[in-house]
């Protein structure tokens, strides 16, 4: 474990002000699975963005879904047009971009937006793909052997999980 402290509930404040800032009048958020679609939906209501966020899911265009499959992923819920939307993707923690890749590959199958704009609470770096976030509430570097999720308690409120993985026997 490291001595990451990270303060879910002040990270969202700053986001709330980051997606503020990014938004227009027309702008649709999209959450994706599950992290960023809580981040989405709490946004949506805080922000008084009219209609309903939507949710993504990266399953069906994960590079590695022979070895993942469909798991617990959620289902993509997009209540509005995608063509000529302006479309902010909200996530919690944005690490090799591969996740972004497959959700860009899946809102394209919807339509095509006017605009995709990247939100994130978390940028751990790490990048494998050339993919920025427009805004990012903190920016932590973490070693490979760690996983940071985003937890979310029974009232609403908001924590991360740090995790140690096992290292493989060779």
């Amino acid at each position: 474990m490291s001595d990451l402290t990270l303060d879910a509930q002040a990270l969202y404040t700053d986001l709330l002000q980051g997606v503020r800032m990014l938004c227009r009048a027309d702008t649709r958020l999209v959450g994706i699975t599950s992290g960023g679609a809580w981040l989405a939906q709490r946004l949506q209501t805080e922000l008084g963005l009219p209609g309903t966020c939507g949710t993504i899911s990266s399953a069906m265009h994960r590079d590695d879904f022979a070895q993942r499959g469909l798991g617990g992923g959620g289902r993509t819920q997009l209540p509005f047009e995608i063509n000529g939307a302006h479309v902010l993707v909200v996530d919690d923690v944005l690490y090799t971009g591969r996740t972004l890749r497959a959700v860009m590959n899946e809102l394209f199958d919807y339509g095509r937006p006017a605009s995709v704009k990247l939100a994130v609470l978390v940028d751990r770096g790490g990048r494998e793909l050339p993919i920025q976030p427009d805004f990012a509430a903190a920016r932590v570097s973490l070693p490979s052997t760690q996983s940071l999720a985003l937890a979310r308690a029974d009232d609403g409120s908001l924590r991360f999980d740090l995790k140690t993985k096992p290292l493989r026997a060779e």
